[in-house]
């Protein structure tokens, strides 16, 4: 929502992946909420912290607020949860609707669709989301790695 624990956690990780893989040339990466709650702030300190336990560096990203222009400009909007993607249905044109998806569905063996947010909690909330969205990564990147072979 305010895109300062979840989405630039999954932004960061995805970016570690791609660059890991040899493929960042390949990808946009970019993460934002769906209220102004944070705009221009760093990502959750807590957030920072268990990211970088991972190698996964979050401190250099800010805090800003899906705009029009993404619906065109990407080739996929993930959501965390059910209440982004519904605040995301509502402005997003009708010829971009498919492109908004729940991130977590490319990792099907958690069981889940939605991402907790662990603003609320401790430590482990955010182990947890992190575990979450490396899942997700992989399977993402597999994903867009298969769809587009031989493009």
């Amino acid at each position: 929502m305010g895109n300062i624990c979840r989405s630039p956690t999954a932004e960061g990780v995805f970016a570690k992946l791609v660059k890991d893989q040899g493929v960042e040339s390949q990808f946009l990466i970019d993460s934002a909420g769906t209220h102004a709650y944070h705009i221009g702030e760093a990502p959750d300190l807590r957030a920072q912290k268990a990211a970088n336990e991972r190698g996964i560096v979050l401190g250099h990203l800010r805090a800003r607020k899906v705009c029009a222009e993404d619906f065109e400009k990407f080739d996929f909007i993930l959501v965390m949860d059910s209440h982004n993607y519904a605040s995301l249905m509502v402005p997003c044109p009708a010829r971009y609707k498919k492109k908004v998806q729940y991130f977590l569905d490319y990792a099907p063996q958690l069981e889940t669709r939605e991402v907790p947010d662990p603003y609320y909690g401790g430590k482990s909330g955010f182990e947890k989301v992190l575990d979450m969205i490396e899942a997700a990564s992989i399977g993402f990147l597999t994903h867009v790695q298969k769809t587009n072979r031989g493009k």
